[in-house]
């Protein structure tokens, strides 16, 4: 096994002679680092006249491990060996050591570098790599790797402090400036040297860039950073390099797997490319639809300087939106929001001069019913949320959700499968008295910004909502299938009509393949029978009403009922087929007028069938969707989930499931 580590760059604002002379106090000891006992000069030379000067050391280790550890392998110090080659003609130090106790078991090779920052003379930069393979050690493989580590992240993060203690001390004697070194006048010049790529790094992660720009971060971390951003200067086919900010987050997602954060950020980037990602900003314009009815915008900043993006679920006409968008192009609405929210963090962290990595989303579920849980819907919102936790991770830092009914529930189980579980842990929920109670929004969002329509005193400017009229809605479009329905084109001949395009996502959509289209004679019935062996799973219904009344009832069947044959007759003919005995209904019967969307749930607590039965006394048209969904999804009681039924009016009635 093997693991390498690297460092970010690390600046000391004191010349490299001051940084070199502090230095050479650490030896042989030095208080800051009592776990080396000793350093034994092996070699010390001086060559092209003090230019350069190269010294070994043996140095003695205490075993930084647990007392039972050090009698198993039968030692408490180790030895390593150090080779320091000093070049103060080019303001250089290369530092080079090796373990020589157990050296044909592991293999610990470190490399560090001081050197003379690129863009200031009066500066030093500081570099570290490490590399340990473990061949073989007792069978204590693993627990050898983990202190490797630990001694990494103790040496990383004591090798600052070092510096400064002994300039400090250096100043405290009056020694606040080294001479540069010089030749001597009578020493032969030495032929011109070009700097190394080494001696001058092209990507300078210093400690000020990411204390001022991505947070505070491990030495760990910072080696992960630093290691996935040197792996995509090999990346040939990449238009550009992301921002140490987008591969922090890919990291983050990854939970620091470098590896595995590489193949997600370089599938994200050519994923950019094929769709003109970088582009979007400039070239999208909001649709009519989208300006007019998206009960969605930004919001000012919360606490932390996040920028707040604002949704009113509940108050989205999920249908009518997908209806007049299409996949597509509500995907695109959802990516646009995203692209300005990346642009909205990077302008307050440089407002606010801190790291400013993600944003807020607050999400206002007032209104929310089961028509929101319209199947087509639910499959375009975990669409847009597979494509944005691919693409754009770790860009949420807190999701509050307000004013939640009872049929959050659901809803929630439902999507929260596929967010990611760190994204989960980011939401917060409160009830509808949220906004200025102690534990409540005010904890996030000043009082002077918020919103109107929780009591705030200022004015979102985001539209309400409501139901998007069904002019708006696309040629295809379900309840355009009205009296002209044999002269449409049906969905399949569209598609083929249409010339190929590049989808922003490989989920496709088709409402025709969802829902069933049923012609209701005159006084006939139509039942479909749902055999339920899970008790607690919920049969979901959405149907859309094309032509005339029609009324709607659940029932629950105590007896197995054959296969129809005939698919006009109906169970109600049958003998001896009578309600409160062998059938019950479980739901009052709706009246569902011309036009109208119904949608609803029921909670199956029973191993029985259930019957869904439609009847039209005049002949009707109808769409019908259904979906029973596992028990093992869902938590705690189902009960007093509510469904809803709207017409192209805003006005909108529901009763409570059974």
């Amino acid at each position: 096994m093997g693991q390498k580590f690297h460092s970010p760059v690390r600046v000391y604002k004191y010349p490299f002679e001051l940084v070199m002379k502090a230095y050479e106090r650490r030896f042989p000891t030095c208080p800051q680092m009592p776990i080396v006992l000793d350093c034994e000069v092996l070699k010390d030379e001086l060559l092209e006249n003090g230019a350069k000067r190269n010294t070994s050391r043996r140095c003695k280790l205490a075993v930084d491990a647990p007392y039972i550890f050090k009698k198993l392998i039968g030692v408490d110090f180790v030895f390593f060996l150090q080779h320091n080659f000093l070049d103060m003609s080019n303001r250089t130090l290369s530092i080079e050591a090796v373990n020589e106790s157990f050296s044909s078991r592991i293999e610990i090779f470190e490399r560090c570098r001081y050197y003379a920052h690129p863009d200031n003379a009066d500066w030093t930069c500081f570099d570290q790599t490490a590399t340990l393979d473990i061949k073989n050690f007792f069978g204590f493989e693993h627990s050898m790797e983990k202190m490797g580590m630990k001694q990494y992240t103790q040496t990383t993060l004591k090798g600052k402090e070092i510096i400064e203690f002994f300039i400090s001390q250096l100043r405290e004697e009056g020694i606040s400036n080294v001479e540069r070194w010089t030749p001597p006048a009578d020493a032969p010049k030495s032929p011109a040297q070009d700097p190394t790529p080494e001696q001058h790094p092209d990507i300078l992660l210093d400690g000020d860039f990411i204390a001022r720009s991505l947070g505070q971060l491990s030495p760990m971390q910072e080696s992960k950073l630093l290691e996935l951003r040197k792996m995509l200067d090999g990346v040939d086919d990449l238009d550009y390099l992301p921002s140490y900010q987008t591969i922090l987050r890919f990291l983050a997602a990854r939970d620091w797997h470098v590896s595995q954060a590489f193949a997600m950020l370089c599938d994200s980037l050519r994923w950019r490319r094929e769709h003109r990602i970088d582009a979007l900003l400039g070239e999208y314009f909001k649709p009519a639809v989208v300006v007019e009815h998206f009960p969605g915008g930004w919001h000012h900043y919360d606490k932390d300087g996040r920028p707040v993006y604002i949704l009113r679920l509940g108050h989205m006409d999920v249908k009518g939106l997908l209806k007049s968008l299409g996949m597509e192009g509500l995907l695109r609405l959802a990516l646009h929001i995203c692209e300005e929210g990346i642009q909205k963090i990077n302008e307050s962290a440089e407002r606010l001069k801190k790291p400013i990595l993600n944003m807020s989303l607050l999400v206002d579920l007032e209104g929310l019913s089961m028509r929101h849980l319209w199947r087509p819907g639910i499959k375009a919102l975990l669409n847009i949320i597979e494509t944005v936790e691919r693409n754009y991770p770790e860009t949420m830092g807190r999701v509050l959700v307000v004013r939640a009914p009872r049929v959050f529930p659901i809803a929630w189980t439902i999507v929260s499968a596929f967010i990611d579980e760190h994204t989960r842990s980011k939401f917060l929920f409160y009830g509808p008295d949220c906004a200025f109670i102690r534990d409540g929004l005010v904890q996030h969002l000043d009082e002077e910004i918020m919103p109107d329509f929780l009591g705030g005193s200022c004015k979102t400017m985001i539209h309400e909502g409501g139901l998007v009229p069904k002019p708006l809605y696309k040629v295809n479009s379900l309840e355009n299938q009205d009296d002209e329905v044999a002269n449409e084109m049906s969905a399949e001949a569209a598609a083929e009509a249409l010339p190929p395009v590049k989808r922003l996502s490989n989920i496709h959509h088709n409402h025709h393949n969802l829902y069933k289209s049923v012609e209701l004679k005159p006084g006939f019935a139509h039942e479909l029978l749902i055999r339920n062996d899970d008790p607690k799973s919920v049969l979901t219904w959405d149907f859309d009403v094309l032509r005339n009344d029609l009324h709607f009832t659940l029932y629950r069947v105590t007896e197995e009922l054959p296969v129809k044959i005939d698919s006009a007759a109906s169970y109600f003919d049958l003998q001896d087929f009578v309600e409160g005995v062998n059938f019950f209904r479980e739901e009052p019967t709706l009246i569902c007028r011309h036009k109208e969307s119904v949608q609803g749930s029921h909670v199956m607590h029973h191993n029985d069938n259930y019957l869904m039965h439609w009847f039209s006394p005049s002949g009707a048209q109808l769409n019908i969707f259904y979906e029973v969904l596992s028990s093992v999804n869902y938590k705690g009681s189902m009960t007093s989930l509510q469904s809803a039924f709207c017409s192209n009016s805003s006005a909108t009635s529901s009763f409570q499931s059974r």
